[in-house]
């Protein structure tokens, strides 16, 4: 699920940042509404392999009544796509056994059954909705009441009445949507209503305000909210959506910490009632039954109770990765512990957030937490409350970073911004102790957030430094304009690379088959062995040469004059190409039987002496063991691929024994030899040639310690070893 497009001044930076989403999922289909499909349909120009977009009335009127394949467990549910709040936006894999976990878990937290009712108008398109207001609500039977996103935000009260109307028990949203329902609602539109039938709403998804709770709990008590209702959570979606709940029918705890300690040396020591100085945040509740979460400082060593550090977790709702991101998949786990990302310390077995990693600001060795600037600059009149971002912006000069307060305002006259400034400039002075290095005004909609509501920090900042705050966005039409053009050009370029991929592709092959033509004859016909050696060799090196395939020998120096065998690994059809242009001097290849049976590959296969072995008979095996072993007693260097075959997959295969039993019988050496890049020049299982680097690394020759089988297994694992840490590729 992805967000649709909500503002037509954003539309541009919208589909762009999908197009890295559904590159990211491969997805071959998009599905959208009919306002959206024109727009949309600019994304197929640009993500290959999207063949089509679609809307839900489309895809009715195609029809269509097929069974569903089982599932299992293990398999992939969703992929819930982050909110991109501190980065891009990254693919979380959610495995079916992973959400029914997290949605019993939250339930039985919740104490959910069939006689509670829920109302949201969360966007299905989030964890929070999808999974907290939809699927959870399905599994334990609650009647669901769906509100539009867009009406909410049109209207907050609308919410508040469909909980009177629906007597709801339960609840959720996030901290914004509190914070509109205490500034955006009258008085009067709130005559009549009835909230005592809620027992439990939970307020999570982005940092909990406790200004903003105990706002909410004071202005609604007398429409019959009890303060025991309000339920501050934690959650993420790499933990599927719920991690921390508290307990049912408990009201806020707000903790009150000295601001010294917790920004200076991480130490959350409660603070003085009359400390006006001190730092306030709210209590996320323990972790969900069979869930885990810890503090780890720098070291990554677990810290004691008031400690801040990083918030780390794990249970069965825990995703295994990011799609199609090793990288930062590896990031993600500690061992068997998830990073959050996020900053907090547990007291009282609560815990409690203090910010994210990524958006802590340090100044002079202090650290300093955005929100709570955020929102005292978002108290001051004249500036927008919930539109204001407070980031560090690196400082060359002083070696640290500086305060940027970036703050959305109506007013326009100028007077009004310079008062404006000096009057955030004073309050970020109080309470930081330190004057803020830049303070921005600028018009609505210019702070950047996510589909939920989530302050984009790191893109808010990107747009300071490059200059661009401020700059009125482009008009509708222009933005399709350049979307239109950036499309045709992905596509001319696409078009571009595959028309240069087939002629080079064509090429290739026509260079093989002509100097194959050639060289065909020669092996037939010439009467030495070593004449027929060199016209090979010099064919492999003519097609390198002709095709502009690069080849780079490392440490030909190594391979043992005379007899000797030689081992390799196998990745694609030209590896014999790379080692016959490689590799001096003759050698006998060991191939399969089923070779010598075909007329053009039989015949010079057989032309250069090679072995032919049955790879599936025991009793052929023996005899084509021995037969081997004789030629290496005759001193005939022998090349071998251990691995028997290969596939398109890139990795190490197992390695056969039989080559090393060769080698420790005939007491002769073993030269592991690594091919690097052929696999990617041309793939197992493809007949499509693409550019590429060959790389051919001889290693220095392994002496078998002894002549029976425990000496073929030492001497099999010593090359494998060498071969694998050479090849990059897994095991």
């Amino acid at each position: 699920p992805i967000y649709p497009p909500f503002r037509p001044s954003q539309v541009e930076e919208h589909l762009r940042r999908q197009v890295a989403i559904l590159r990211n999922a491969e997805a071959v289909m998009l599905i959208t509404f009919s306002q959206a499909r024109a727009v949309a349909t600019l994304l197929k120009y640009q993500v290959k392999g999207l063949r089509t977009v679609e809307t839900v009335d489309r895809l009715r009127l195609s029809g269509g009544d097929e069974a569903l394949a089982p599932r299992r467990p293990e398999d992939t549910a969703l992929l819930q796509y982050t909110s991109g709040s501190t980065g891009d936006p990254n693919g979380v894999v959610l495995r079916h056994a992973n959400l029914l976990a997290n949605i019993r878990a939250m339930g039985e937290a919740l104490e959910a059954g069939s006689s509670d009712v829920f109302v949201s108008w969360l966007p299905l398109y989030h964890d929070m909705g999808l999974i907290g207001a939809w699927l959870s609500n399905l599994y334990f039977a609650v009647p669901a009441v769906i509100l539009s996103p867009l009406s909410f935000l049109a209207r907050p009260a609308s919410w508040l009445w469909a909980i009177h109307r629906h007597r709801g028990t339960l609840s959720a949203a996030p901290n914004f949507a509190f914070e509109l329902c205490l500034r955006r609602i009258d008085e009067r539109d709130l005559e009549g209503l009835d909230l005592s039938s809620l027992r439990m709403v939970l307020n999570g998804a982005e940092p909990v305000s406790p200004d903003t709770i105990r706002g909410f709990s004071d202005r609604f008590a007398k429409f019959g909210f009890r303060p025991e209702a309000m339920a501050p959570a934690y959650g993420l979606a790499e933990s599927s959506v719920g991690l921390a709940f508290p307990p049912a029918g408990r009201p806020p705890i707000i903790d009150r910490v000295q601001r010294g300690p917790l920004t200076g040396r991480g130490e959350a020591a409660p603070a003085a009632r009359e400390d006006a100085n001190a730092l306030e945040f709210v209590a996320c509740g323990q972790p969900l039954s069979g869930h885990q979460m810890r503090i780890v400082d720098a070291t990554g060593h677990e810290v004691g109770e008031r400690r801040e550090g990083r918030l780390q977790f794990r249970g069965p709702s825990s995703t295994s990765g990011y799609f199609r991101d090793a990288v930062k998949t590896a990031e993600l786990f500690d061992g068997e512990w998830l990073e959050s990302g996020d900053l907090a310390y547990i007291a009282g077995g609560d815990v409690y957030l203090t910010g994210r990693l990524k958006d802590i600001i340090i100044r002079a060795g202090r650290n300093i937490y955005p929100q709570e600037v955020e929102q005292a600059v978002g108290d001051i009149e004249g500036v927008r409350k919930g539109c204001v971002a407070v980031f560090g912006s690196p400082d060359p000069a002083s070696g640290t970073e500086r305060i940027v307060v970036l703050a959305e305002t109506r007013e326009t006259d100028p007077g009004a911004h310079e008062r404006l400034g000096r009057r955030i400039t004073e309050v970020v002075t109080e309470l930081l102790e330190t004057p803020p290095d830049d303070v921005v005004l600028a018009p609505p909609h210019t702070v950047l957030k996510t589909s939920s509501g989530k302050l984009r920090r790191a893109a808010s900042r990107e747009l300071y430094e490059q200059g661009r705050i401020g700059v009125r966005p482009r008009a509708l039409r222009w933005q399709i304009a350049r979307l239109t053009v950036a499309a045709l050009l992905s596509r001319a370029r696409d078009w571009w690379r595959a028309a240069g991929a087939v002629l080079y592709a064509a090429y290739w092959w026509t260079v093989v088959g002509i100097l194959a033509a050639i060289t065909w004859p020669l092996l037939a016909t010439l009467p030495r062995r070593a004449w027929r050696w060199a016209a090979l060799r010099l064919c492999a090196r003519f097609v390198l040469r002709l095709t502009v395939t690069p080849l780079a020998i490392e440490g030909a120096d190594h391979l043992a004059p005379g007899g000797g065998v030689v081992v390799a690994n196998h990745s694609s059809y030209i590896d014999h190409l790379a080692l016959l242009a490689a590799l001096p001097g003759e050698m006998a290849f060991v191939a399969k039987q089923e070779l010598a049976r075909q007329f053009f590959a039989g015949l010079a296969l057989r032309r250069i002496g090679t072995l032919f072995v049955e790879r599936f008979a025991p009793e052929a095996g023996v005899e084509d063991t021995r037969k081997a072993l004789g030629e290496a007693l005759t001193g005939r260097r022998l090349l071998f691929y251990p691995e028997g075959t290969l596939s398109r997959r890139p990795g190490l295969l197992a390695f056969r024994l039989g080559s090393f039993v060769v080698a420790a019988e005939a007491g002769v050496p073993v030269t592991p030899v690594t091919i690097r890049g052929t696999r990617s020049v041309l793939r197992g299982g493809q007949w499509f040639p693409r550019r590429g680097k060959i790389v051919v690394s001889v290693a220095p020759p392994l002496m078998p310690e002894g002549s029976d089988w425990a000496a073929a297994v030492r001497l099999r694992d010593q090359a494998r070893a060498v071969i694998l840490e050479r090849c990059g590729e897994p095991d």
